[in-house]
């Protein structure tokens, strides 16, 4: 394999080679770990019920949580959703790239992906060793983000391995991921546009093609990541709001992730610039502090303005507060 494979760890460069070998695992019936422009995605063969359940099994994943269907483009995405012109207008604008629409399934989904619901979610990734992977696979590759169910999503291939181990046939390292939150989801079966989960496409892009409203009750199902705690690290995460700074206030030994400078008692800090950095670096400075000795970690809650919309999401959800 031109010395690229990093025993044991099952991690491969993204050569051409290696995914034509991770292609044949998918055809088979194996679970591939590979990179896209938000995390890296835990994917099986969309069509094949077996690979789905296999998915489900490695991650400790809840069955009412659906996966997303990669696929290549809109060609393909209307072969398994039936397609409207709101749906239509989103893919022309947006794929590939970090969003994903729910619409309704043509029923060739097994039933285990769409987490028994007679919905699909599909996204056309714009990383293009994901793509080369869903051609080369020829079948949609469903794929949530390849970590233990609840942890910080993994935006490297060594953060897969520390989760899965075994519970992976192959990783394909492409590096840390561009954006490092996952993708936007939004309903459009009723040919409005509502925001299931906010991600790398924001409402102000969103609203410049369409109006926008936020998902609520039951349609909320339709998405992954709105049911259950999520990216959680594995201390108590606590979360600095602008009311002030209490919060540090008998924190004990604590760590801290942001934007804003904290006052002095931290044990370990890391800071962010930009809300582009902060959603970047999120998961894997939550993942590096978890260890840094600390009972807590305290993270600075961003306004919901631009992609400091899906960090703040992110954060509440890690701190139970979803």
């Amino acid at each position: 394999m031109d010395g690229t494979e990093r025993n044991p760890k099952k991690i491969f460069a993204p050569t051409d080679e290696a995914i034509s070998r991770a292609a044949e695992i998918i055809r088979n019936g194996g679970l591939v770990a590979f990179p896209t422009e938000t995390v890296y995605g835990l994917g099986a063969d969309a069509l094949n019920d077996g690979a789905i359940r296999k998915i489900f099994k490695a991650k400790g994943r809840p069955a009412d949580n659906p996966l997303i269907l990669h696929v290549t483009n809109m060609r393909e995405a209307s072969l398994y959703a039936v397609l409207n012109d709101a749906a239509e207008n989103l893919m022309e604008r947006f794929w590939p790239g970090p969003l994903t629409i729910v619409l309704y399934s043509r029923g060739n989904v097994p039933l285990a992906a769409r987490a028994g619901l007679d919905t699909v979610a599909l996204r056309s990734p714009m990383n293009p060793i994901a793509l080369s992977l869903i051609k080369m696979s020829g079948t949609p590759i469903a794929a949530p983000s390849a970590n233990r169910s609840g942890r910080p999503s993994p935006t490297t291939a060594e953060a897969v391995w520390d989760d899965l181990r075994d519970g992976v046939d192959m990783i394909l390292d492409g590096g840390s991921t561009a954006i490092g939150v996952e993708s936007t989801v939004v309903d459009a079966t009723g040919g409005n546009i509502s925001i299931l989960r906010p991600g790398g496409v924001t409402r102000e892009m969103l609203e410049t093609i369409a109006d926008v409203v936020q998902g609520e009750g039951a349609n909320r199902r339709r998405s992954p990541g709105t049911s259950h705690r999520h990216y959680a690290p594995a201390v108590e995460i606590r979360l600095w709001e602008y009311e002030g700074i209490k919060i540090f206030q008998n924190a004990g030994k604590w760590c801290y992730v942001g934007m804003r400078i904290p006052p002095d008692g931290f044990m370990k800090s890391i800071l962010f610039d930009t809300l582009e950095d902060y959603a970047r670096g999120l998961f894997s400075a939550l993942r590096e502090l978890e260890s840094c000795g600390a009972s807590v970690i305290i993270a600075d809650l961003p306004d919901g303005a631009g992609l400091g919309e899906a960090i703040k999401n992110r954060l509440l959800h890690a701190a139970g507060r979803i």
